[in-house]
């Protein structure tokens, strides 16, 4: 277990001069300027000149440390994960970028946090990575944005109601978007394209990629509803279109489920899609978006480093909600709102509060390679409600 007291700084956001990763730093200088929990944080990327202009820009203080390190550059990554008790990656697509800095952060026993929808890297960081990141006490939280931070913490603050007011968890839980206002990050987009660059070249990689137990170590559980196809619900009286994030969400949720030791059930069984409302305007809502799945809005989707406007940021919004369903006809529902646009002012906002959490939350945790609710669970809700904008609402 590496000893990290001494350690020069508390929270390191690498890649603060990306879009993203400029909006982590902007929170956390004024989320936390003057308060008495403030970390001591840095901000670190491949440019000196870039940074201190970032720096300047955010109205971050001028005396804010600046770190150069590049993922091409091992030594450089070594350095800097020594440096520091947690990392906030923002640097993706993770599987050309992300590999050798979480390598860094599990030998050191540095904690890191990250956007990560990539279901192939984040299963070569539980191969490469787990047992060392054990033996060092680094706790590596992947997808601790928008995929998949409202879905992985929304099943599990609906499963933890569940089991209050029924003595049970439900076996069925069904996520659905219920409203959103905002566009996927460029870099979301371009992790996409990885992915399927990457299944592309390896066709044995796509059998893996289709499995929703992609990440759950050997285990595999029922049959899960495919839900890549519009359909009516006649329970939820409205039509469903496909999620263009469930495929990442749903793995993270059974690899939560299988961490907490099977705390949902073994039977467990959860799809995510897009409600589009009842009737004909409904059906062909959801035909629309079964041949054109954009994210939300928004289609014009920025390039990785770009993104919207800070009036459409917080214009943005979300709202998912999880319908929990029990064989005897039980039924418990619990919604999950974000107060900014997904992809950027909300994603920020809960990463630099996963960050939070781990330094300040979880001291005493076994290191791994995690998903945000096995690790986090309800002390990132609390974080996230206080701070980040985000609600976790009991509706039934």
């Amino acid at each position: 277990m590496t000893d990290k007291a001494n350690r020069e700084f508390d929270i390191m956001v690498y890649g603060a001069t990306g879009f993203t990763g400029r909006l982590v730093a902007e929170y956390l200088s004024q989320q936390y300027a003057g308060k008495d929990d403030a970390p001591k944080w840095a901000m670190a990327g491949r440019s000196q000149e870039k940074l201190e202009s970032v720096r300047d820009e955010i109205g971050a203080p001028a005396d804010t440390p600046l770190v150069v390190a590049d993922a091409n550059d091992p030594t450089s990554l070594e350095a800097m994960t020594k440096s520091t008790k947690v990392v906030i990656s923002t640097v993706g697509p993770y599987v050309l970028y992300g590999n050798e800095l979480v390598a860094a952060c599990a030998r050191n026993g540095t904690d890191y946090c990250d956007l990560a929808g990539e279901p192939n890297f984040i299963l070569d960081q539980i191969e490469a990575n787990n047992d060392q990141a054990k033996d060092s006490g680094a706790r590596i939280v992947c997808s601790a944005g928008f995929d998949s931070i409202p879905f992985d913490l929304g099943v599990y603050m609906a499963q933890q109601h569940c089991k209050e007011k029924f003595g049970a968890p439900a076996p069925r839980i069904k996520g659905r978007m219920r409203g959103m206002q905002g566009a996927a990050s460029g870099g979301t987009v371009a992790s996409m394209q990885e992915v399927a660059k990457a299944a592309a070249k390896d066709p044995s990689l796509i059998a893996k990629l289709m499995s929703p137990f992609m990440l759950t170590e050997g285990f595999n559980g029922p049959e899960q509803p495919r839900g890549d196809k519009p359909q009516y619900d006649d329970k939820l009286q409205s039509w469903n279109a496909p999620f263009v994030m469930a495929p990442i969400n749903t793995k993270n949720v059974h690899r939560t489920n299988t961490l907490l030791g099977h705390a949902y059930g073994e039977n467990f069984v959860y799809d995510e899609m897009v409600m589009t409302g009842p009737g004909e305007k409904g059906e062909e809502l959801a035909k629309q978006l079964a041949a054109n799945p954009s994210f939300g809005s928004n289609d014009k989707t920025p390039a990785p480093g770009e993104g919207p406007s800070k009036e459409e940021r917080e214009n943005g919004f979300y709202d998912a909600v999880f319908f929990a369903e029990y064989e005897d006809g039980n039924g418990a529902i619990l919604s999950v709102k974000g107060d900014r646009d997904p992809g950027y002012g909300s994603t920020s906002k809960m990463i630099a509060e996963t960050a939070m959490c781990l330094l300040r939350d979880v001291p005493q945790s076994t290191g791994g390679v995690y998903t945000p609710a096995s690790l986090l669970g309800e002390k990132l809700v609390q974080r996230l409600e206080a701070n980040a904008g985000l609600t976790f609402t009991v509706e039934s």
